[in-house]
């Protein structure tokens, strides 16, 4: 009886333990994400490579996302974890002494490897926690810290700059990372040594077979379009188009971390009871591309922040839903991979969005370059509905009544 209650104690703390390491992991990530702009800004970098320091960061963690997931699979994630959370300090410690933009890109792309490892490792732990019908709420109390860190990022960086400068404030901002050492330790308690050898090229083939792939692929890119743009360029976009003082900004980007990770734990308990999970993908990516065409439109605090408020819900519905459905895509054994795979869509989508729309919003302004990516998301968006669609109806024409039974998880919930 004893051990039969301690064991889901000691799981519950693990959860905790998790989700208070990915809380301090995006914390410092957002608070770079507001003070390496405004840094990048007042040394002289125009608004394009604003934006591509947002992109080169993301696109080396979605380099390095999959083979990291391979090494989750067969050597755990404690030593990736811990590592990589080494790695992260140690570029933002240098930074916050760089004086040049060159060099600032170099340790950008070293502080995205980085985080691509964190994802993997992190996401794969959750993932192999809990069970299959509690995904949607375990995604959403993931998110839910992610999201947490967002809000508290930000918000400490943002505060602190009416007392030191941004320089100080970087290197600062780097001892949240001390909050993730219970969560480094817990995940070494997961088992997800495999034993296997560094096997990529089956698992893939494996998770490319399955009909819900391609279409919730097309999704995370869709979505991830978006607001990878708007989190490049929401910053300097609050200072020049908003005309927004530096605090001010961190509370705008601090308030939107607040509702989305608020939204998280409801949209995860709606998605665990919902038969198809395409639909919270293609509203919430509809919903959001609207608030980012009214955003680019608009000027001061209340007006913006009343947008961001309305349309982040729509995001994070649908963030939570592709999170499921990928989870839903692996199996034990390749539990690393799917979740990695998960991580580089999930970074290119990000990293894309300012490369490609960084010309317009530099050449045409914010509110082109916010409209045009939203309208691409949009019909990105509307093809993966389309697709789901057709392979949904081709579904049902060949099985026989009552024969959900016979598919997996993840073609039946997509």
């Amino acid at each position: 009886m004893v051990g039969s209650v301690t064991e889901p104690v000691a799981e519950s703390r693990r959860m905790v333990f998790l989700y208070v390491a990915a809380a301090a992991v995006f914390a410092t990530i957002a608070a770079r994400g507001l003070t390496v702009p405004l840094y990048a800004h007042d040394i002289g970098a125009n608004r394009f490579a604003v934006g591509a320091l947002f992109s080169v960061a993301t696109l080396a963690a979605a380099v390095l996302s999959l083979p990291s997931g391979v090494l989750v699979d067969r050597f755990g994630a404690r030593t990736l974890l811990a590592v990589s959370l080494v790695i992260t300090a140690v570029s933002q410690l240098a930074i916050a002494f760089t004086t040049n933009v060159p060099l600032m890109f170099v340790w950008q792309v070293i502080g995205g490897l980085a985080a691509g490892i964190q994802q993997s490792a992190v996401f794969s732990a959750v993932t192999e926690s809990v069970s299959r019908s509690r995904l949607g709420r375990a995604m959403g109390w993931l998110t839910l810290s992610m999201q947490a860190g967002f809000f508290l990022g930000p918000s400490v960086a943002g505060l602190a700059l009416r007392w030191i400068d941004l320089r100080t404030d970087i290197a600062v901002t780097t001892a949240l990372l001390v909050f993730t050492i219970p969560g480094a330790i817990a995940v070494s308690n997961t088992t997800q040594h495999t034993g296997r050898g560094l096997s990529l090229r089956e698992p893939l083939r494996a998770l490319a077979r399955q009909p819900a792939f391609v279409p919730v692929t097309i999704g995370l890119i869709a979505t991830t379009l978006t607001w990878g743009t708007i989190g490049a360029f929401l910053p300097v976009f609050g200072r020049e188009a908003l005309q927004l003082p530096n605090s001010q900004v961190g509370y705008l980007l601090a308030l939107q971390a607040v509702v989305n990770g608020l939204s998280r734990v409801p949209a995860g308990r709606l998605i665990d009871r919902l038969p198809q999970r395409w639909p919270v993908v293609f509203f919430g990516a509809i919903g959001w591309a609207i608030a980012m065409v009214v955003l680019g439109h608009l000027t001061g605090f209340a007006a913006p922040a009343i947008v961001l408020a309305i349309g982040t819900p729509f995001m994070a519905a649908a963030f939570v839903a592709i999170g499921v459905v990928f989870a839903d895509l692996s199996t034990a054994s390749t539990r690393g991979v799917t979740m990695g795979m998960y991580g580089t869509v999930l970074f290119l989508g990000l990293s894309l969005g300012p490369l490609i729309f960084g010309p317009v919003v530099q050449g045409y302004g914010y509110a082109a370059g916010f409209t045009a990516c939203a309208a691409v998301s949009a019909a990105l968006v509307l093809l993966m509905a389309a697709m789901q669609s057709g392979q949904l109806r081709r579904r049902t024409s060949r099985a026989p009544a009552g024969d959900s039974e016979t598919r997996s998880p993840a073609t039946r919930r997509a």
